[in-house]
C-alpha cells in the first residue's frame, strides 16, 4: 500500500474513532452505565505490571485503553491538592462524581462497562479504588527485591520516560550527588527525606513504600477480589500463571489467550534487557543493591521472599 493510502487509512480510523467515542459518550449520558467489576493491576514500578496489564488487555471480554493512565487519575486529584506529599489516595478521596467520571471515561474509550487499568501509582490507591468500585478485582504483581530495585535504578536513568510528570515539584532533586535531578515513578509519603540520598536508597524506599501500602490495603479487600502473582512464576510458567489469574478474575481463558500467553515473553513490554531472573547479581548495580537489602527485608518477607 502506498504512503498516501496509508495516511488516508489512518486519517479515516482516527475520525471514525472520534465519532464512536462521541456516540458512546452520548449514550452513557442517557443510560448512566456503571463500571462493572473493573480489574486493577497493582505492584511496584518495574515489577512486571505492564506484561500483566497488556496480557489482560488481549482479552475481548474486557475493555482496555492499552496505555498508562497516570495523567487521567492525577488530573482528577492533582498532587498539589496534597501538598505534593504523595500519589496515594484513600477512601475519603472517593466520591460518586469520581465513580461516574471514571465509568464514563472508560466506557467512552472502550465501549465496555468492564475495564482493566494499570499505572505506576495504583498500588498507593487501593483503598480509593475499592471505595469507588466495591466489586473491583485487584491483581498484585510481586517481584524479587534485587531484580526490582535494579530495574528501578535503571529506570531513573530514563527521566524522559518516567519523570516527565515531576517537572513542577517544589523541591530540588539532587539524588546521587546531583546525577538525578528529576523524580521518577511515584511519590510516597516520606519521599522528601530522599531528595539528596543515593539512588539505591531511593529505589529501596520506593520498593518498600508501595509494596507495604498494597499489603496494608489487602487486609480490607475480600479474598475473592484479590489475586497475587510472582513475576518469577510468570517468567517460568507464563501460560499457567495467567490462566490462574484469568480464572480468578472471571475472564475466559480460551485457546487464543493460551497461545498468546505461551509466547508472551517473546516480545517483552518495555524491558531494559533480556528477560531472566536474578539479573541484578550479574549487573553493574549489584554492590549498590546489596547495601540496601537489609532495609527492605521485612516487606520482602511479607511478600513471600527470603533474602
Amino acid at each position: 500500500m502506498s504512503e498516501f493510502w496509508l495516511k488516508v487509512e489512518k486519517t479515516l480510523e482516527f475520525h471514525s474513532s472520534r465519532v464512536a467515542r462521541k456516540v458512546r459518550g452520548a449514550w452513557w449520558d442517557v443510560a448512566q452505565i456503571p463500571a462493572y467489576k473493573p480489574i486493577f493491576i497493582v505492584g511496584c514500578s518495574r515489577a512486571g505490571t505492564t506484561v500483566v496489564y497488556k496480557t489482560f488487555s488481549e482479552s475481548h471480554a474486557i475493555g482496555s485503553l492499552n496505555r498508562e493512565t497516570h495523567d487521567f487519575w492525577v488530573d482528577m486529584h492533582p498532587l498539589s491538592n496534597k501538598n505534593w506529599d504523595t500519589h496515594a489516595l484513600d477512601a475519603m478521596d472517593a466520591s460518586n462524581c469520581d465513580r461516574d467520571y471514571v465509568s464514563r471515561y472508560f466506557y467512552t474509550w472502550t465501549g465496555q462497562p468492564r475495564f482493566v487499568d494499570k499505572n505506576n501509582q495504583n498500588g498507593l490507591c487501593v483503598p480509593y479504588l475499592y471505595s469507588l468500585f466495591p466489586d473491583a478485582h485487584f491483581v498484585y504483581v510481586k517481584r524479587s527485591p534485587g531484580d526490582n530495585i535494579n530495574s528501578l535504578i535503571e529506570g531513573w536513568d530514563k527521566p524522559g520516560e518516567f519523570a516527565t510528570w515531576s517537572n513542577l515539584l517544589p523541591q530540588k532533586i539532587s539524588v546521587e550527588n546531583g546525577r538525578y535531578t528529576q523524580w521518577c515513578f511515584f511519590l510516597a509519603n516520606g519521599w522528601r527525606d530522599y531528595i539528596n540520598a543515593s539512588i539505591e536508597e531511593v529505589c529501596a524506599f520506593q520498593y518498600s513504600a508501595i509494596n507495604q501500602a498494597i499489603l496494608d490495603a489487602q487486609k480490607v479487600i475480600p479474598v475473592t477480589q484479590w489475586s497475587e502473582v510472582f513475576y518469577e512464576d510468570i517468567v517460568r510458567h507464563p501460560k499457567e500463571s495467567f490462566q490462574k489469574l484469568f480464572e480468578v478474575s472471571g475472564l475466559p481463558f480460551d485457546l487464543q489467550m493460551q497461545m498468546h500467553c505461551e509466547n508472551v515473553l517473546d516480545t517483552p513490554y518495555n524491558a531494559f534487557s533480556e528477560i531472566r531472573l536474578d539479573k541484578w547479581k550479574e549487573g553493574r548495580n549489584r554492590s549498590k543493591i546489596e547495601q540496601v537489602l537489609a532495609k527492605i527485608e521485612a516487606v520482602a518477607s511479607a511478600m513471600g521472599y527470603k533474602l
